[in-house]
């Protein structure tokens, strides 16, 4: 049962220290919306056009592999509270990746689905895998621009948005995102081991909802933190970033 499954997870987060900066966020028993969203990725298109992403094993690693420290997100497309992340918090990481101190790994779940029903997670997940294929900054660009979508999803989040052709639609505000392999991958679902695999290392991982961020694989303290750009950053100093 999903809440039993939450209250192993969660216990399991305890006991690792994993319970931090995911106090107010997505799980199996919290509702995927949020009252803000993430902001236009316009605003930051200078910032995300330079970081470079890789995929490494489940993980999609931003920014220069040799940064002195490792900020691990753990994100699901479908979390309202990760979209208000990325419009505050993220800014943050996508600037200290720009600036060399910091590489990001993301953890792209994708458990929302299974509580709200639909697939709208997966095919989200497998859209981002897909962009890193596409070149330095698409990945960034694109996550920005899907989180401050969020189409369809209802009044209550639990719609089955992001349909191939609104991932479509989205990845047109990405210069150099569409092509015919993208748009295949879209379509297709061609990511999709990948993206359950991403999906069952988020469940092993002990971390009970999304987002959580860890620095250096230790979580940061005090939940509403992620969603202050000026609180986040201090979080991050007081890490030794």
């Amino acid at each position: 049962m999903p809440v039993r499954r939450t209250r192993r997870l969660v216990a399991a987060a305890v006991s690792a220290g994993l319970i931090g900066l995911a106090a107010v966020g997505c799980s199996q028993n919290r509702a995927a919306t949020a009252a803000v969203v993430a902001a236009a990725p316009a605003d930051r298109a200078e910032v995300l056009a330079q970081l470079p992403a890789a995929v490494r094993g489940t993980k999609i690693v931003v920014g220069d592999e040799r940064a002195p420290h490792t900020v691990t997100v753990h994100v699901d497309p479908r979390c309202g509270y990760c979209a208000k992340f990325e419009g505050s918090g993220g800014t943050v990481l996508a600037d200290e990746a720009a600036a060399g101190t910091v590489r990001v790994e993301y953890v792209v779940a994708s458990f929302l689905d299974e509580r709200t029903g639909g697939t709208a997670s997966a095919r989200a997940a497998n859209a981002l895998r897909a962009s890193v294929d596409a070149g330095p900054g698409r990945f960034a660009l694109f996550q920005a621009a899907l989180f401050a979508s969020r189409p369809d999803t209802g009044a209550d989040g639990h719609g089955d948005g992001f349909s191939a052709e609104q991932l479509l639609r989205i990845a047109d505000g990405v210069a150099g995102l569409r092509s015919a392999a993208f748009d295949r991958a879209v379509r297709e679902d061609t990511h999709r081991r990948w993206v359950a695999d991403a999906e069952r290392a988020f469940e092993e991982s002990g971390v009970g909802g999304t987002p959580t961020v860890l620095v250096d694989g230790a979580a940061l303290p005090g939940g509403d933190a992620l969603y202050d750009p000026v609180r986040f950053s201090e979080a991050l100093r007081d890490a030794g970033v």
